[in-house]
């Protein structure tokens, strides 16, 4: 009696303060659905808003972008043939990879007259046999990057990516190495295993080859050297000066009698040529 009482006093407080929850909640709010199977998202609202309060529903894809499904009491036009809106409640005929995401009910009746609820769907995908790439050889100490296949602890894994790093193998990473996909939608597939072989650096061999490198070089600057020595090499052509030409005169002698010096009957030279 004493009890009755108390709830009886608390609701008429309530009433008379305008104190209310406008609570909105779901009976599921992580749901696992197959892939091209239909997934019930539902959405129940307190008394509080009254018979016309407004239903809306949003998606927010794993990228963070952001649509709406139901407006206006209406599916939006990506989603018309898709779902189906029955009372509160959202129905999508036939999910997709694409509808993984968070999908959010939100319930208003007027000014400050809000609440909303958060349903996570995930779209569950069967495995397929995923694309290994792993290096036939690697030399000790060298980076290896492909699929992880076991554990140790050597190795570093990207849970993005699904790389399999080793930053620096030993020969005790030799073996073969295949990766698996697993998930709930069906039965693991994996790839062809493939065998990694980590070998030593053959340092010997690189020293060699640098000294024999090294006298070749060598043997090649004396031979040169030596053909140059003994002739054996073509000389550079010596380039010669021009030959210059003075004409000199020679003075002539005039005597009384005329005549000159070849009136006596040998020829004298009367010019010449300077090379």
């Amino acid at each position: 009696m004493f009890s009755t009482g108390l709830v009886s006093v608390a609701l008429f407080f309530l009433s008379a303060t305008g104190v209310r929850s406008f609570s909105v909640t779901t009976n599921n709010n992580n749901l696992r659905v197959e892939e091209n199977e239909g997934a019930d998202l539902t959405c129940s609202y307190s008394a509080d808003f009254g018979s016309s309060a407004r239903i809306e529903w949003k998606f927010k894809d794993i990228k963070g972008s952001q649509t709406y499904v139901v407006f206006d009491g209406k599916p939006t036009q990506p989603y018309a043939g898709r779902v189906t809106l029955y009372g509160n409640n959202l129905r999508i005929n036939k999910v997709t990879r694409k509808d993984n995401g968070v999908y959010d009910c939100e319930v208003s009746a007027g000014a400050g007259q809000f609440g909303e609820v958060r349903v996570q769907l995930t779209v569950l995908v069967p495995p397929s046999p995923p694309m290994c790439r792993i290096p036939s050889s690697v030399k000790t100490g060298k980076v290896a990057i492909k699929i992880a296949g076991f554990r140790n602890a050597t190795y570093k894994l990207s849970a993005i990516s699904g790389n399999l790093e080793y930053p620096a193998v030993t020969k005790m990473d030799s073996g073969q190495y295949y990766c698996e996909a697993v998930n709930d939608a069906g039965a693991p597939q994996r790839c062809k295993g493939l065998k990694m072989e980590v070998r030593d650096a053959n340092t010997g061999g690189i020293v060699a080859g640098v000294i024999v490198a090294l006298l070749l070089l060598l043997l090649l600057g004396l031979g040169i050297w030596y053909a140059h020595k003994k002739g054996y090499l073509p000389k550079k052509a010596e380039s010669k000066p021009k030959p210059s030409v003075v004409y000199q005169p020679t003075s002539l002698h005039s005597g009384d009698g005329g005549g000159g010096d070849d009136e006596d009957g040998e020829f004298k030279q009367k010019s010449s040529f300077v090379v």
